[in-house]
């Protein structure tokens, strides 16, 4: 069904599909063989589990894994990279290492600090298999940025070159390091909805500098009874926002197709999300 087809038969559409475009590595070497967006390497081990396949084309047995980018999908990647018998993994995040208490300055009580110093559960089985660079060590370099991917003649990767950079990711000249790699994950976040579906687009809805879709204080888009709700107008974010924003924007819409609304509106799209 397409998008004139939905502005047809409904009162109402609610836009809710999500922040699914990944964000890009434009270094050199990012064609090699090898490179891959996190979200290509997760599905197929979950696919492996359920018994679909036998074993992942992109498994991480026995291959020196690199890991581009800190947040909750690296970890995710670092924890099944583990777990398929990885002859080592190796997770860059560009941020400096956190301290062991929150900044009353940039995240007050009650604001949740993310910026945090914290081991997940994928964290420990890493240090636990020792693949951290320096045994018994954290799986994650900080401050990290990848400069170039180096590959062998049949165009596999092979090396990543990175450097640590100071708190405007500026080069700490004389950090330049190399690091084993046969397999590279990018877990770079997402910008926005995917428009590849062409949904957006047929809509004609506005989008936020961002790539998220632009709306007002009632979730309502520029298009007259389409509204957008969660990741896909929010931002990458977690679960209870999403959970909190299905349940204001029905109330949006009842609003909307009746004129009010006793559904509980816990939040407006305006609310502060928390950053992962």
């Amino acid at each position: 069904m397409g998008a004139a087809d939905l502005r047809s038969r409904y009162d109402a559409v609610v836009i809710a599909t999500g922040a699914t475009a990944w964000r890009e590595l434009p270094v050199p070497g990012r064609e090699l063989t090898g490179v891959h967006q996190a979200m290509e390497y997760l599905p197929l081990s979950n696919r492996v589990r359920e018994g679909d396949l036998e074993t992942s084309p992109l498994s991480a047995a026995g291959k020196h894994v690199v890991i581009i980018g800190g947040g909750d999908t690296g970890a995710d990647c670092l924890g099944t990279a583990v777990r398929e018998g990885a002859a080592s993994v190796t997770q860059l995040d560009i941020y400096a290492l956190p301290g062991q208490e929150r900044d009353e300055d940039t995240e007050p009580w009650p604001t949740y600090p993310v910026r945090v110093y914290r081991l997940s559960a994928a964290h420990e089985e890493a240090r636990d298999l020792r693949t951290a660079p320096v045994a018994d060590a954290d799986a994650r370099l900080f401050a990290a940025s990848t400069l170039r991917l180096d590959g062998d003649a049949e165009g596999h990767v092979r090396e990543l070159r990175l450097v640590e950079v100071d708190a405007r990711r500026r080069p700490v000249e004389g950090t330049g390091r190399t690091l084993p790699a046969d397999l590279v994950l990018l877990a770079l976040g997402f910008t926005g909805p995917d428009r590849e579906d062409g949904l957006v687009d047929q809509l004609g809805l506005d989008m936020e500098p961002r790539g998220t879709i632009a709306r007002d204080a009632g979730f309502g888009t520029n298009v007259p009874g389409v509204f957008a709700a969660g990741d896909a107008a929010r931002g990458q974010s977690l679960i209870v926002w999403a959970i909190a924003e299905g349940r204001a924007v029905a109330a949006a819409v009842d609003r909307h197709l009746t004129g009010s609304s006793r559904l509980p509106a816990p939040i407006g799209p305006y609310d502060r999300p928390m950053a992962v």
